[in-house]
């Protein structure tokens, strides 16, 4: 155990959750749910996967839950805190989400509205789309840092507990340039003072978790977590960082689907992807500056995994399009269309059309869970920098050299690192 859960004055690991919109409050809801109702946390590797009995007996009763088996906290011993740009509690932010029906609100409103969030930092030019009305004080990049820290460490006090973990479920920033100012820990630090442009928001908040000792995780596909400056930082306070964008709907399938055609050395002319949703996360990007940073994230994915260099005769002229349509009428539910353009012997053409209808928050939520917990795991086994083995949850994982993007080998290089092969 490293020494800041050592000094935990109880077992509790407190969650911290920038963003407190329809993912936040889907995690919070399902995670009281379990602990009032029993409801169950399907998606979650962490409480879902069994460890079989070392004798190897087929018996499933030999079966041991992944979380047992590494000692992760449960449930009931996680506490929750928030930043978000408007003033609702947890419960009237999760009606307004509309993710979850007023049944199983209502399971749970007495814990939702006991989260209550605090002002958070935004700056306009990063995300264009939205209106805030509950904002940090302070006109610079280095007095709002000071303000995260403080709020970390309240909230520590107040739930009496040095071990913490953050994992953002933001919004998606306009698309940023790696700068100087990110480029080592100095620059950064002294951007900070200067009040530099360049230093977005989920960097302060990164910055600030780090600078108190706390993990984190990305869960939008913001330039953060990836700069140097903070992976510095990071190996510095000797803490697990990973990163980044949750690998959710249309991403997650390709990731399984295209290392089965690469598996079979079927040619891929094309794979034209589209998606509906009506969400804040849908009206952030109908923002031409905010939808490049997504669809960079979203297009990495196939280029890895095909190999085109190896394999230029079947990968070589891949059309890959990506699309986001902002429709509010779909609210959470989002409806993904891909039609995939093969090429089979002798090379004649064939099809295939995917239509995913999904809940992106629903989808998301095991993730927030996974990642809290499993970044806690990390920084308990001494690790530090990018945990390149949490790359399965994400669509554009961190990775100090070629990052993996098959869903597979994502899947058999977490478990290994987690012993559990």
């Amino acid at each position: 155990m490293n020494q800041s859960q050592s000094k935990s004055q109880n077992n509790t690991l407190l969650v911290l959750i920038p963003g407190l919109g329809a993912v936040g409050t889907t995690f919070l809801a399902g995670v009281f749910a379990h602990i009032r109702h029993g409801r169950p946390v399907v998606g979650s590797i962490s409480q879902n996967y069994k460890v079989s009995d070392p004798t190897g007996q087929p018996n499933p009763r030999n079966f041991t839950p992944l979380s047992e088996h590494l000692g992760l906290p449960s449930l009931s011993n996680l506490a929750f805190a928030a930043w978000d740009i408007t003033p609702e509690n947890a419960y009237e932010s999760a009606k307004n989400a509309g993710v979850l029906s007023p049944q199983d609100l209502e399971m749970v409103r007495e814990d939702l509205e006991a989260v209550e969030p605090m002002p958070g930092v935004f700056i306009s030019d990063y995300v264009r789309r939205l209106d805030p009305s509950y904002v940090k004080k302070g006109q610079s990049r280095s007095q709002w840092v000071d303000a995260l820290r403080a709020d970390i460490r309240e909230q520590k006090a107040k739930h009496g507990t040095d071990r913490a973990v953050m994992v953002w479920c933001a919004s998606t920033e306009r698309f940023l340039d790696p700068e100087p100012v990110h480029q080592s820990l100095a620059a950064f630090e002294q951007g900070l003072a200067d009040n530099d442009l360049s230093i977005a928001p989920s960097q302060m908040y990164a910055y600030a978790a780090l600078m108190e000792g706390v993990p984190m995780a990305n869960g939008a596909p913001n330039l953060t977590l990836e700069i140097p400056a903070l992976q510095e930082l990071a190996l510095q306070q000797g803490l697990p960082i990973a990163g980044k964008d949750f690998k959710t709907g249309q991403t997650f399938m390709k990731t399984l689907l295209a290392p089965g055609l690469k598996a079979k050395l079927l040619g891929v002319q094309g794979w034209f992807s589209t998606n509906i949703l009506g969400n804040k996360d849908g009206l952030v990007l109908d923002e031409p500056d905010n939808f490049r940073t997504k669809e960079h994230s979203k297009l990495e994915s196939l280029h890895s995994i095909f190999e085109a260099e190896r394999y230029p005769e079947l990968y070589g002229d891949l059309h890959h399009t990506v699309r986001i349509n902002y429709y509010p009428p779909r609210g959470d539910s989002k409806e993904g269309w891909d039609n995939i353009d093969i090429v089979g012997w002798m090379g004649y053409p064939m099809q295939i059309k995917i239509n995913f209808l999904c809940k992106d928050s629903i989808l998301a939520a095991p993730i927030v869970l996974d990642l809290a917990l499993l970044l806690d795991w990390a920084h308990g086994q001494g690790w530090s920098g990018v945990q390149e083995w949490m790359s399965f949850y994400f669509k554009d994982p961190h990775a100090q050299e070629q990052a993996v993007h098959d869903l597979m080998q994502q899947h058999g290089t977490l478990l290994s690192t987690l012993g559990v092969e």
